[in-house]
């Protein structure tokens, strides 16, 4: 609870200080009826010259204010989709004032309803972000959240599933702004349970201010899910069938109720079906070598769902809860053959049978509570507090079986079984405020953040058929996080320009915990230690044609628990994967130069530079095994120059292509380390062509170039090459959509590495190439009734999905 109490001390002093510092004087108002329709509402005030002073929007009360506005006579514009231009002339302005309830009158007096048809635009070049507008991509029919990331421009997924943003991994995912605690396998797993038809825009904010949590290298990935913004009762139900090796279903059904002072929304999805893998591994060591080729059958049976309810008590005070969770039941049955022999003379001495059974039960449930105060004046308070349980009951056989060469004799076998369960409770309250100071705005929160996991590894010896629990290579690894963070930041408008600077400070406390019979000098490690991180940016608007940004921001990505835990967990008989508990955080330094023309054409130059670089290394264990593990070996610098640009070709043929070409330099702190120096380009395109009688057709692919993964694999260009048609029946209400993907099977990634006298040639992938129907239907009322006769609503809140 002190974290608590110093927050409050410290926003009750803040804003003392800050209180009646303003200058100028304050307009402001609301919109009235039309604004019921949630269009796009501008506000415009300019001088009697005409010449534009600010222009901002309205708040989810529909109101709106100008702070520090100096006395003078003034025009105030008012512009809305669907309505009537409200001009008001010679507004003298001598003191604050409030211009009450102004109505914007539908375009005609005989219009009964509204129909909201506008198409936004795929991808949305913003300051701060880059958004994609995932419901405008028919491409991503019947695939899921972690999929879906493949085609988000800017954005890469390696050979081992880790996300790469603008050449620099360590990507910090939110859920509807709401950070995920989980990682690695758990964020991974977690991620394709989510169904692209729930999931309305993912945003790429690779410079966060310091409102933002400092995690995260590569800057935050917030995966926005949908809800509905119309008044009544509506919803849809979709179903889709993809095949590929094996064939997987995917359904979903939502359902929202709007009234003028609530909002009820629930959704239930579900996935199920077969998909397959394949990995193999050249691996060279001691004078051997291993030739392992394996193939998995992975089956899934996973369901989701969330609800919620937001109350606006009055104009000032709103109220919301979530409760959301994920059910996944899944298994693999893996096979694998890897001869195994001297390299010279070279011959095979034995060859390596294994047929592994893996099942697991995977449990999310997260619930929020939120208030949130906002004023006509520009003061905002919010207020959440979040827990969230992650539970995962895991159980693997492993038989494995040595053969002669020929296969006609077996020389020895080796049976085991693991069951590793993993808990995370996570436990976090934030308190974000903001109010005009300085003919600016000013903005201050603080954060507290608890995450506690249990992770025991239970090995079983199988002696004629009984298994027998082996308690020197059994272990329980414990791990507390506690995070307290504070942070300041302040924007203001001069002119042309905009400048914004904030500062972070974050103390981090952490512990883990070995439990195990086998000695070990890593049973207990403690951390303590206390950062902080500036932003800043200079954004200057030249004209309608040209803005250009520079932006500045220092983050750290601190290891989780699966790659500290320092006992060995069995991935097969030759292959281990092991934590370091020494492992310390790594620290980036980003600065990004950017250029926006005609808001569509976006370039920009960002220069990183890491320290104490996460590497994923494999090392010798033994004559044949190997360990995967997670050091600190290298210093990382990345240029990037990427280039994003939307535009028409006609007007049914719309086009986006991306481009982000980088160079990774890696100098080595660690004499085993190699230093690495890779370019790489990555592309996205996609065009859409709408055709007569609501018929559409989606071409897109992806490519990347050789690149590096984890700091010492080298891997081969891969890419990918999409079609997708959709119709739409039933004025609309129907969605027929079907989708090929990967067409060309190009992929599968290829790869190699050295390290410490170990070196590996591998290749793998998974059935991506596909087809895919899916089929969708809106019900209830697609339109907003008659303008006039509503009062204010409430606007979207942003979901709560655990932190």
């Amino acid at each position: 609870m002190s974290v608590f109490r110093c927050t409050l001390v410290f926003f009750l002093l803040l804003t003392s200080l800050v209180h009646g510092q303003n200058s100028g004087f304050t307009l402001s108002g609301k919109i009235d009826s039309a604004a019921e329709a949630n269009l796009p509402i501008t506000i415009t005030l300019s001088t009697a010259a005409n010449k534009v002073v600010a222009t901002t929007s309205v708040n989810e009360q529909f109101q709106f204010v100008f702070t520090n506005v100096a006395a003078g006579t003034y025009n105030l514009r008012i512009e809305a989709t669907a309505a009537e231009t409200l001009i008001r002339k010679s507004i003298a302005l001598t003191a604050d004032t409030d211009l009450g309830a102004l109505e914007l009158k539908p375009k005609s007096t005989q219009l009964t309803e509204v129909v909201i048809s506008q198409k936004k635009p795929i991808v949305k070049v913003q300051a701060d972000k880059t958004v994609f507008q995932v419901e405008n991509t028919i491409n991503a029919t019947g695939t899921s959240g972690f999929e879906l990331l493949r085609k988000t421009p800017g954005v890469v997924i390696d050979n081992n599933d880790n996300l790469i943003v603008e050449g620099k991994s360590g990507v910090l995912i939110y859920i509807d702004g709401k950070q995920s605690f989980l990682s690695g396998s758990d964020l991974t797993d977690f991620l394709k349970t989510i169904q692209a038809t729930d999931i309305s825009a993912i945003e790429l904010i690779t410079q966060p201010s310091s409102k933002y949590d400092a995690a995260g290298t590569a800057g935050i990935i917030n995966i926005k899910l949908k809800k509905s913004k119309l008044y009544g009762t509506n919803g849809s139900a979709s179903t889709g069938l993809n095949i590929g090796e094996f064939a997987t279903t995917v359904n979903a059904v939502t359902i929202n109720n709007r009234s003028k002072y609530g909002n009820f929304y629930a959704n239930y999805s579900n996935r199920f079906g077969r998909n397959y893998s394949f990995i193999n591994l050249y691996r060279t060591q001691n004078g051997l070598f291993l030739n392992s080729r394996g193939t998995t059958e992975s089956g899934v049976n996973a369901n989701n769902f969330r609800m919620g309810y937001d109350y606006s008590a009055n104009s000032k005070h709103t109220f919301g809860a979530i409760v959301s969770g994920n059910f996944n039941n899944n298994y693999n049955y893996g096979n694998t053959r890897t001869p195994i022999g001297l390299l010279n003379p070279m011959r095979t001495d034995s060859i390596l049978r294994a047929n592994n059974i893996a099942k697991a039960t995977n449990k999310n449930l997260y619930a929020n509570v939120n208030y949130k105060y906002q004023d006509s004046l520009g003061h905002q308070l919010n207020i959440d507090v979040d827990y969230g349980l992650y539970s995962s009951d895991r159980d693997s056989y492993q038989p494995n079986i040595y053969y002669n060469p020929t296969e006609t004799e077996m020389l020895s076998s080796q049976i085991t079984r693991q069951i590793t369960p993993t808990d995370i409770d996570i436990y976090t309250s934030k308190i974000d405020y903001e109010q005009p100071l300085l003919k600016g705005k000013f903005s201050a929160g603080g954060k507290f953040s608890l995450v506690k996991t249990t992770n025991v590894f239970d090995l079983f010896d199988f002696e004629d058929g009984i298994p027998v629990f082996d308690a020197n290579r059994s272990n329980a690894f414990d791990y507390t996080e506690n995070v307290n963070a504070l942070y300041v930041n302040f924007s203001r408008d001069i002119g042309k320009f905009n400048f914004q600077m904030g500062l972070r400070a974050e103390n981090t406390q952490s512990k883990g915990e070995l439990t195990a019979n086998q000695v070990s000098e890593n049973q207990v490690v403690k951390r303590s230690y206390t950062d902080l991180f500036p932003s800043g940016g200079l954004t200057y608007a030249a004209n309608q044609n040209h803005s250009w940004a520079l932006i500045y921001s220092r983050r750290i990505e601190r290891p989780n628990y699966q790659t500290l835990n320092p006992f060995q967990f069995q991935l097969d008989e030759l292959n281990f994967q092991q934590g370091n508990p020494f492992l310390r955080p790594q620290y980036t330094h980003n600065l990004k130069f950017s250029h926006t023309y005609k808001y569509t054409l976006n370039t920009s130059l960002t220069y990183t530079y890491v320290t104490d670089f996460f590497a994923q290394v494999t090392e010798i264990v033994d004559e044949t095994k190997g360990s995967l593990t997670t050091k600190n070996v290298a210093n990382q610098e990345v240029i990037n120059l990427g280039i994003s640009y939307p535009f028409n070709v006609k007007d049914w043929w719309n086009v986006y292509a991306s481009v982000n070409a980088f160079q990774s330099k890696y100098t080595a702190n660690s004499p085993e380390f190699v230093p690495l120096t890779q370019e790489t380009l990555s592309f996205y395109g996609q065009n859409t062509f709408s055709l007569p009688k609501d018929y559409t057709i989606e071409v897109s692919g992806w490519y990347s170039s050789p690149a590096v993964w984890g700091g010492t694999y080298r891997t081969a260009s891969i890419g990918s090459l999409d079609v997708a048609f959709q119709k739409l029946l039933l004025q609309k209400k129907l969605n027929i959509r079907l989708a090929f993907s990967d067409i060309l099977f190009t992929s599968p990634w290829h790869g190699n590495t050295e390290f410490g006298g170990l070196a590996i040639r591998g290749d793998g992938g998974y059935d991506s190439r596909q087809v895919r129907l899916n089929v969708s239907y809106k019900f209830g009322s697609d339109s907003v009734k008659k303008m006039r006769e509503r009062s204010t609503g409430l606007e979207d809140e942003q979901n709560r999905l655990g932190s």
